[in-house]
């Protein structure tokens, strides 16, 4: 994922100050020439770099830091709070009509990922309640019509097109039907170029005079680094945009686009795509963000990914069960299916506080999640209920109907007996449920041991 060699300098920056516990002005100067050149390698704008180190510098080295007893926390403490106020302090919100339908107005250069990210955000718009319209305004671009209908269905919403005509009369038109069949949100997706031109914003400044668009969306790529923030000022400059969704931010670019965007267009990003899944889709929550950056993890964004795909009956069902100790190989292999609809594996453990810069310790394969639903759907409906039952001869069958061997089946029964006895000691905590308590336990790679092997083969 982006920022994750910045996170491994800030980590080790910040490892270096806790060493010292007191600090001089000269230690914390020492480690503001370290994070200006972590920033300027992760490609944040020379500038933003600039400002951002100033800002720190004056508040790290002030009485009430220095004479603090954990100095070095206070220094991660400034750190986090300008790196949230360089992205924008607190969410920002799409623009939406105080009378439907809301236009909102993609654009951007070609290969952004313009398209894909239209039927993405309809999606997402759909879960929170709206009846979204896709109106196809790329009469230019061979099959971007065909597109925009493929993604547009995976994502259950109307897609309005008119051919191949002038791309100012679809998106008048396509405003149009949405209001005759009560869509209250219309999403354009307009051409886009290989780089920009006159012949491109003309009729970019058409349709939104035509359209009067509620929010004016540019998609950028991360990983073009600073030529996205560039185009963002282009954009802006000619026609005035609102927001930015930054795509491709699950890549290994350096991600300094994401930090330097605000500061150099003074538009924030509102949302961001984190993968090729119309699901790969967050918005955009610049202390979270933060808190990634500096390797305390996300547990936010990872309870929104849980209650996406895991209802609240079958939390309460799976605590009565974990309560009663009568958690079975049935539940286990819901579990796995559930988590593989959070998306991947990685990412997720990349979520969870302290985890950051150890992620490379731990052996995560997502593909050993099917090799375990094989073993557990070759059970029998006794079997997956009580495993102990399954003596020599079951587990050479169980191991010939999943295409594994006998041990990779002792292996994880084995697994399943420890979690078993982790499951009863958390079903113990009685009310205050799985997550009652008050601190989150510092990570430990130890505690995920055999994830990425689970089981190991």
């Amino acid at each position: 994922m982006a920022f994750e060699g910045l996170q491994d300098k800030l980590g080790q920056v910040f490892k270096k100050l806790k060493a010292r516990g007191k600090l001089t002005e000269a230690d914390v100067k020492e480690a503001m020439r370290e994070v200006r050149l972590a920033l300027l390698e992760a490609d944040v704008s020379y500038k933003v770099v600039k400002d951002f180190v100033k800002k720190v510098s004056e508040r790290a080295v002030g009485e009430e830091v220095l004479a603090s007893l954990t100095p070095a926390q206070q220094v991660v403490k400034i750190v986090n709070e300008e790196l949230v106020s360089l992205m924008g302090n607190g969410d920002a919100r799409l623009n939406f009509a105080s009378k439907p339908p809301t236009v909102i107005m993609f654009c951007g250069l070609q290969g952004s990922g313009k398209t894909t990210h239209c039927a993405k955000l309809a999606k997402q718009l759909k879960k929170d309640g709206h009846h979204p319209l896709l109106v196809a305004c790329d009469v230019y671009r061979p099959a971007a019509i065909d597109q925009l209908k493929v993604v547009g269905g995976q994502a259950e919403t109307t897609v309005f097109d008119l051919g191949q005509i002038d791309p100012v009369d679809i998106a008048v038109q396509g405003v149009k039907y949405a209001k005759d069949h009560n869509h209250d949100i219309v999403i354009l997706d307009t051409a886009g170029r290989l780089h920009i031109d006159e012949k491109l914003m003309d009729e970019l400044k058409n349709i939104k005079a035509e359209t009067e668009p509620d929010e004016i969306m540019l998609v950028v790529d991360a990983m073009t680094g600073q030529d996205a923030v560039n185009v963002a000022k282009a954009f802006d400059d000619a026609l005035g945009i609102t927001s930015v969704l930054m795509s491709k931010l699950d890549s290994d670019t350096r991600g300094g686009a994401a930090l330097s965007v605000l500061s150099v267009t003074g538009k924030p990003i509102k949302y961001v795509g984190m993968g090729e899944k119309l699901d790969d889709f967050e918005q955009f929550h610049p202390d979270r963000m933060a808190s990634r950056i500096l390797g305390m993890g996300d547990v936010l964004s990872l309870i929104e990914k849980a209650e996406d795909v895991y209802s609240k009956q079958e939390a309460e069902r799976l605590s009565q069960k974990l309560q009663k100790s009568q958690f079975d190989m049935d539940d286990l292999l819901d579990q796995l299916r559930q988590i593989k609809k959070m998306g991947d594996l990685k990412k997720i453990v990349g979520m969870l506080p302290g985890v950051g810069n150890k992620l490379d310790e731990l052996d995560i394969d997502d593909n050993a999640f099917g090799r375990v639903e094989a073993i557990i759907t070759s059970m029998t409906p006794a079997e997956r209920a009580k495993p102990s039952i399954i003596n020599p001869s079951r587990k050479r069958r169980i191991a010939k109907g999943s295409g594994t061997e006998v041990q990779d089946v002792n292996r994880l029964l084995k697994q399943f007996e420890q979690m078993q006895q982790l499951m009863k000691k958390l079903g113990n905590t009685g009310k205050r449920g799985l997550f009652g308590r008050r601190k989150m336990p510092k990570f430990d790679p130890k505690m995920l041991e055999g994830m990425g092997g689970f089981p190991k083969f």
